[in-house]
């Protein structure tokens, strides 16, 4: 197992810690105070943030302002794209990596040909699991390849960044996007699939298994045979890694592989096109760039968040959904925010920061057993400032009591 796919696991912890209640007692408000306390901190936050609350228990909306204008929601974008990655592959599918051969083994061990390194998007890709190819080669009994080490990064374009950036590599993504990439591209960053086949090819060399020719990148032919498959976390664990921390690099990486998958191509329009596909069955229209929200072309409002956090606690894929979101006071972005208060273990979120750009999104559970479902967002502010006012909103949300 590597370190990568234990964060999975860790992830998966995380929802169990969650479940314990706050720190400290809640303090009861009424409505009308929820009301005030929400309106101040957006009177403060200015003309350019908005904000929905809403009481699923109750079946009422318990606040609203400026609720329908849309807005660069920064990371809430991420909301769309894993409740899409959700949806469309379901929460036990898995993203492989395959090694092929294209050639026959004499009884020397001799290949007569490559070894293919087919990339399936899977964007826990990492040394360890070169260390476990390198083994699975030896068993198949091969000791010399007249051939070399293939990258096949095919199911993807080479567009290594987003829009944000011109396609480009971006820093803040966090890695270089490709259909197969090795611990996030770090060894070559402009070109992942070839990094990806050289340390393949070089853990070969370790294990005295000699290559014909260099590494290089290509597509497997047809009849290529596999001799090892290994598959990511499942979804479910995929998207807590995104959300909790707000990972970009594999937010960027979900949107390729859907639009691979379901779009037609491994692109981030392809993908970004699925996403909208997937909104539009609960009446959802945002304006749609990316996956994880770094583009300033992303647009939505508050009511189509809370539109698709209700919609997501209605599905049968809820646990999955809500176990992905950052704990108040307790993990990911939220784990120093809202601390020792109600909101601590009993609210769960989505942030969003660009440099003038803030929001949070989620849902608490109350004192009194009813879920509230939020959406903060606020543009052009001082996202450390406008954390402040959406944390003060948030611990009276939790403190409500009808």
């Amino acid at each position: 197992m590597t370190s990568i796919k234990r964060f999975a696991l860790l992830c998966a912890a995380l929802a169990v810690v969650a479940s314990v209640g706050p720190a400290t007692p809640a303090l009861a408000l009424t409505k009308a105070t929820v009301q005030k306390r929400i309106a101040s901190a957006l009177l403060k936050s200015g003309a350019s943030s908005g904000a929905l609350v809403t009481d699923l228990t109750a079946g009422e909306p318990l606040y609203a302002a400026r609720a329908d204008l849309a807005r660069v929601p920064a990371s809430t974008e991420k909301l769309y794209t894993t409740a899409t990655a959700l949806g469309r592959f379901g929460p036990s599918a898995r993203l492989s990596t395959e090694l092929l051969t294209s050639g026959t083994i004499d009884a020397n061990g001799l290949l007569s040909g490559d070894l293919i390194l087919r990339g399936g998007g899977d964007p826990t890709f990492s040394s360890e699991d070169i260390d476990s190819l390198g083994r699975a080669v030896q068993r198949a009994g091969i000791e010399k390849l007249s051939g070399g080490v293939v990258g096949d990064e095919s199911r993807f374009d080479k567009r290594r960044g987003g829009p944000a950036s011109g396609w480009s590599v971006d820093g803040y993504i966090g890695g270089s996007l490709g259909g197969l990439v090795l611990n996030r591209g770090s060894g070559d960053y402009a070109n992942p699939g070839l990094a990806a086949a050289n340390a393949l090819s070089q853990e070969l060399r370790s294990l005295k298994i000699t290559r014909g020719v260099a590494a290089r990148t290509g597509k497997a032919p047809s009849g290529a045979e596999r001799i090892s498959l290994l598959r990511s976390p499942t979804v479910s664990d995929l998207i807590a890694m995104t959300n909790i921390p707000s990972d970009n690099f594999l937010a960027e990486m979900l949107v390729k592989n859907l639009g691979a998958r379901f779009g037609g191509a491994g692109t981030t329009p392809a993908g970004a096109g699925v996403i909208r596909s997937f909104l539009r069955r609960f009446g959802l229209a945002p304006q749609i760039s990316d996956g994880s929200g770094l583009s300033r072309a992303n647009r939505t409002s508050p009511r189509e968040v809370v539109a698709l956090l209700t919609a997501m606690h209605n599905d049968p894929q809820r646990a999955a959904f809500e176990d992905s979101l950052a704990v108040a006071g307790r993990s990911g972005t939220l784990a120093g925010r809202m601390n020792g208060s109600a909101a601590e273990g009993n609210c769960r979120g989505k942030t969003g920061t660009l440099s003038d750009v803030s929001g949070l999104s989620g849902l608490c559970l109350t004192e009194s057993g009813h879920v509230i479902v939020f959406s903060i967002l606020m543009n052009g502010v001082s996202p450390s400032s406008a954390r402040t006012l959406q944390d003060s909103a948030v611990k009276a949300i939790a403190n409500y009591s009808d």
